[in-house]
């Protein structure tokens, strides 16, 4: 059974060419998503429609931008339906996984997504790496402070108090504390 799937971002457009499209297409069951934006999480017609196909379905779309905004969701979400033996189309694009032909160009997709993430991971690298020989402190900001150490330097040089109290006096955890001492 040919299932679809329409979605419009915004109150002022329609989804009367999807539907006309998608019911040509074949489809009995058409779920939408009326104002809802591509990236939102939240989009209850495509929950529902891929709650609803089954083994031997095919999720049916005008566009491939109907069903996710970048690349990586759209080979995730297409993955997991080829795992579930379910067929996508795509009317626009001329996609079809239930033929050789679709899965080919689906997977070429795939690997330019995949090629992607490497690139925006390489890239991410290169920039902390740059970051710490400027001297640039890179992740999340230290919990203890110069000042608390300092602070915590003293009162030990003092033996005014245990490791342990001076931590509880800084609100960290003791092994924080002995970190940031090294």
């Amino acid at each position: 059974m040919n299932i679809g799937y329409a979605r419009v971002s915004t109150e002022e457009q329609n989804l009367d060419l999807q539907l006309h499209a998608l019911k040509g297409a074949g489809c009995g069951v058409i779920h939408e998503d009326f104002g809802v934006s591509g990236a939102s999480v939240k989009r209850p017609g495509l929950r529902k429609a891929l709650r609803r196909v089954q083994a031997g379905d095919v999720l049916v779309v005008w566009k491939l931008d109907r069903l996710g905004r970048s690349l990586p969701h759209l080979v995730e979400t297409i993955n997991a339906l080829r795992e579930r033996g379910v067929g996508f189309r795509s009317l626009q694009e001329q996609i079809d996984t239930t033929c050789a032909g679709g899965r080919f160009y689906f997977h070429m997709l795939a690997a330019l997504a995949e090629f992607e993430r490497e690139l925006i991971s390489e890239r991410t690298r290169a920039g902390m790496a740059s970051a710490k020989r400027r001297g640039v402190h890179v992740g999340r900001p230290g919990k203890i402070t110069p000042e608390m150490l300092q602070q915590a330097r003293r009162m030990i040089a003092t033996r005014q108090r245990t490791h342990g109290e001076i931590a509880a006096l800084l609100g960290v955890h003791a092994s924080t504390l002995y970190r940031a001492l090294k």
